[in-house]
């Protein structure tokens, strides 16, 4: 990548921000100019980026005619507010909150190409976390077997909502250790030492946003007729990392063995031996790659195929996804 852009970071002190500076530094992403914007409360504040120190500036006073690319990561909110502005203004946008339902959702390992069918400036989504590993991990599976139907059970760490939410789950596990009362103040219940069964409020028909968010993101990335998706989020008292228990109805009885050589062989892909299994703690969180492990076919039917995934939401399933998208536009559209 030759060409080099003036960008933009929108959330740039959150958790996914953050982490997205890090990796435009590590993967030497070319940046002309990089701009880190953010509401109120982190303005003023200094990130380091290529040696320099950085100071965070208000996102409603930029103008982002100044930028060719500018990655939203602080919410939906903000991206519905400023998203449309930016592309107004000729600056191509990655969203990664789920804000704007016109842009369109990449993952380059499963549908880089749908990407040729946009026009610049392009407005681009990066999914949520758990659908962008789902899709990345089915994306070499999917004319193979023949996939009618995805159920999705996902265990989403307390980062999925930022900082808010890993500063909860500390609070809350320091009061019940030290046998304080404890009083929920972010997830409307006690997490710590607990699972709760929803995140954020659900729509008609019982489903959370999240999850219709995520069925509608599988459905789109992967392009396959009649595909059916079912998902469930629940929160987990852990701070990084989703687990996701996957279940997969094919056209025909699985060949177990070859599907688990077939990922073996996919780059960002970890398969564990047969056995074993991963877990966010003690191998996803801070990697790039999807760890996916209990490959199995079903108890009494053998068109399906169950798996579990453990991965970094943050860094994988959120800012490295959104890097890889900007690398593919820079590569071939730009």
């Amino acid at each position: 990548m030759s060409k080099s852009l003036a960008i933009a970071v929108i959330g740039a002190t959150g958790t996914v921000g953050e982490t997205l500076v890090q990796l435009l530094e590590e993967r030497e992403f070319p940046v002309a100019g990089l701009h880190l914007l953010a509401g109120n409360d982190s303005v003023g504040q200094a990130m380091a980026f290529r040696g320099k120190n950085l100071r965070v500036r208000e996102v409603a006073d930029f103008d982002f005619a100044q930028v060719q690319l500018a990655f939203f990561a602080a919410g939906e909110d903000i991206s519905r507010q400023y998203g449309p502005k930016a592309h107004a203004a000729g600056c191509s946008v990655i969203d990664l909150s789920g804000g704007l339902p016109q842009a369109l959702p990449l993952v380059p390992e499963a549908n880089a190409e749908a990407l040729a069918a946009a026009s610049a400036p392009y407005l681009l989504a990066s999914p949520a976390p758990a659908a962008t590993a789902l899709a990345a991990v089915l994306a070499p599976l999917r004319t193979r077997l023949g996939l009618r139907k995805i159920v999705m059970n996902a265990l989403l760490s307390v980062s999925t909502i930022g900082r808010s939410g890993v500063s909860e789950l500390a609070r809350q596990t320091t009061e019940l250790l030290n046998m304080r009362p404890l009083e929920p103040q972010v997830f409307g219940r006690q997490v710590a030492f607990n699972v709760l069964a929803q995140l954020g409020e659900v729509e008609e028909g019982g489903h959370a946003r999240l999850e219709r968010r995520m069925a509608d993101e599988l459905k789109w990335v992967l392009a396959i007729d009649g595909l059916k998706v079912a998902v469930t989020c629940c929160v987990a008292p852990v701070f990084f990392g989703d687990s996701l228990a996957v279940c997969l109805e094919t056209a025909a009885p699985v060949d177990v063995a070859a599907v688990a050589t077939l990922l073996e062989q996919q780059a960002g892909i970890e398969m564990v031996e047969q056995g074993d299994y991963p877990t966010v703690v003690g191998d996803a969180v801070g990697q790039d790659e999807l760890y996916v492990g209990r490959l199995r076919a079903g108890l009494d039917d053998p068109t399906e195929l169950n798996l579990w995934i453990a991965s970094d939401n943050v860094r994988k399933g959120s800012a490295l996804n959104a890097v890889q998208i900007g690398e593919l536009l820079i590569k071939h559209y730009l």
